[in-house]
């Protein structure tokens, strides 16, 4: 059966949908979870009292994952106080710029690329060395299926996906050998998913034609980061996962 007995996990964009579930799900399998997100200090010290309620060990933080100090300070109190990093969840749960590419300015663009990248490359660049020190890490990277199938007016949104399906496998290629695997979870549609507000019949029908016959719901995303942070993905990475119940298909 899997665990994450003693693992310390860094959750990134916990406070709500697919981070939130994913924060309820490493903890169920007994890890001890860093809910951090930015400007939602009282959703993340939500989730974080609702897994230690139930037993579980959780630390609330806010951190801003595309700030280099914050990320740092983040790593400095997590060391300190359960005196390791086993891995890194970056999940960057910010606005989607929807817009077609005629009607999109630079600006937008860059900020699409800039919240999607830079929290990736601080959050990394932060946990690296304590992974390295450890010979042993696991960062799991979300991502989308729009970095790889277009959807229309999300032409910054998949771009940035792309982007980080790219940074991760080189992150992947370079840290291998230090024992840190990387991996990628793309989602597809996901119900209470900023990225995605569609309707109760849009869902149904886009369920009607996916092969599990239904859209995703937080957990089935958090499931899949929860196997791949466990030992029994241990020799997986650089690997793409779509969790789209068959609709995309790798």
């Amino acid at each position: 059966m899997m665990s994450l007995h003693g693992k310390v996990i860094i959750v990134t964009g916990a406070a709500q949908g697919i981070g939130r579930a994913t924060c309820l799900q490493l903890a169920s399998l007994g890890a001890k979870v860093v809910v951090t997100d930015y400007e939602n200090e009282m959703t993340i010290q939500s989730v974080a009292s609702e897994i230690i309620a139930v037993g579980g060990e959780a630390l609330a933080a806010s951190a801003d994952a595309r700030s280099k100090e914050h990320m740092e300070h983040l790593v400095a109190v997590v060391k300190n106080t359960f005196g390791r990093i086993d891995a890194l969840i970056c999940y960057s749960n910010g606005s989607v710029t929807a817009s077609t590419f005629a009607e999109l300015a630079w600006e937008q663009f860059e900020q699409q690329l800039t919240d999607e990248l830079k929290s990736a490359f601080e959050s990394t660049k932060a946990v690296i060395p304590t992974m390295i020190a450890q010979q042993f890490g696991r960062i799991i990277y979300v991502s989308s299926t729009e970095g790889k199938d277009p959807a229309p007016q999300h032409i910054a949104f998949g771009t940035a996906k792309g982007g980080l399906d790219t940074f991760a496998r080189y992150i992947a290629q370079e840290f291998g050998p230090y024992g840190i695997s990387a991996n990628i979870v793309a989602p597809g549609f996901v119900k209470a998913d900023a990225s995605f507000m569609i309707s109760e019949e849009e869902s149904r029908m886009i369920g009607s034609f996916t092969p599990l016959g239904r859209i995703a719901e937080p957990e089935d995303v958090a499931g899949v980061i929860a196997f791949l942070a466990s030992d029994s993905a241990r020799f997986l990475t650089g690997t793409y996962t779509p969790v789209t119940g068959g609709l995309v298909m790798e």
